[in-house]
């Protein structure tokens, strides 16, 4: 018991460096929506959010929903189409993807307040959008601005919890996606870190062997996993994402398994990490 005691003060006094120079910094964290329904996984995450703001950090979440809004649309036999993999946004399906993320932001922002932190929850009222255009998939937008008078005072005193919707100038509102969203706060920001929440252990050079984790990689690194097809699927965008922020001013990006326990602070405050961090 005793041994187990100090391992545990080794971890805390190995964290005191981390904590003090990430004092007042932003960290931008992204949760995928894959991973909001296992209810252990995700309170364990905003645990760790929560133990950021007390140690002086200032979170921002942004959260996904992709899941929960195809489930509705499959339990309610609502029709939907496909274009290279990504879903076309109707109006019906607008609709559904409003009202699953706000369910979504509610149940986030109640369990990171019964930590006794305040959150500020953003629906749709922050970001500024413009239609998609490389693919018509309805809609869909590109953020291209957001209120940073608002989220600058939110990040002041709580911890802002942002759906991935916007709206343009004219009114209209559009799903976006999540990665995007965080990459472009992030980096707008100049954010400390960029943190990717996913489901598994970050870039690896085999996804069947957790030993062929990749600690590390940089732009040049990046190109040659994607080009030899280490790198591939769902992982190429949030790579590359990653890669363009850290160019465009956030100091360090990182993909993190969200079901390792207390993943968050096992990758900011140690040594070696347990994810893959992204440098410029």
């Amino acid at each position: 018991m005793v041994d187990a005691a100090i391992k545990k003060a080794d971890v805390l006094i190995e964290a005191l460096p981390y904590i003090k120079n990430f004092q007042g910094k932003i960290f931008v964290i992204k949760y995928g929506g894959s991973i909001l329904g296992e209810e252990r996984v995700r309170k364990g995450i905003l645990e760790d959010i929560a133990f950021l703001r007390f140690a002086g950090i200032c979170p921002v979440l942004i959260h996904g929903g992709g899941p929960y809004i195809s489930e509705r649309l499959k339990n309610e036999n609502t029709p939907v189409k496909f274009i290279d993999g990504m879903r076309v946004t109707t109006k019906t399906t607008l609709k559904v993807a409003e009202e699953e993320l706000s369910k979504l932001n509610d149940l986030i922002s109640e369990e990171i307040a019964a930590h006794g932190v305040k959150v500020t929850p953003f629906k749709g009222d922050l970001l500024e959008v413009v239609k998609k255009s490389d693919k018509d998939l309805g809609f869909v937008g590109t953020v291209v601005g957001f209120d940073q008078k608002a989220l600058i005072k939110s990040v002041n005193g709580s911890i802002p919890v942002i759906v991935p919707l916007g709206k343009s100038k004219d009114g209209q509102l559009y799903n976006i996606n999540a990665d995007d969203v965080a990459c472009y706060i992030a980096a707008q920001l100049k954010a400390k870190k960029l943190v990717l929440l996913t489901k598994v252990l970050g870039v690896m050079k085999n996804v069947d062997d957790p030993q062929s984790l990749i600690s590390t990689i940089d732009k040049k690194t990046a190109d040659e996993l994607i080009s030899n097809e280490v790198i591939d699927s769902g992982m190429v965008p949030k790579v590359r994402a990653a890669i363009e922020s850290v160019q465009t001013g956030v100091g360090k990006a990182h993909i993190v398994d969200a079901k390792m326990p207390h993943a968050l602070l096992l990758e900011i405050f140690t040594d070696k990490g347990i994810g893959t961090e992204i440098i410029a």
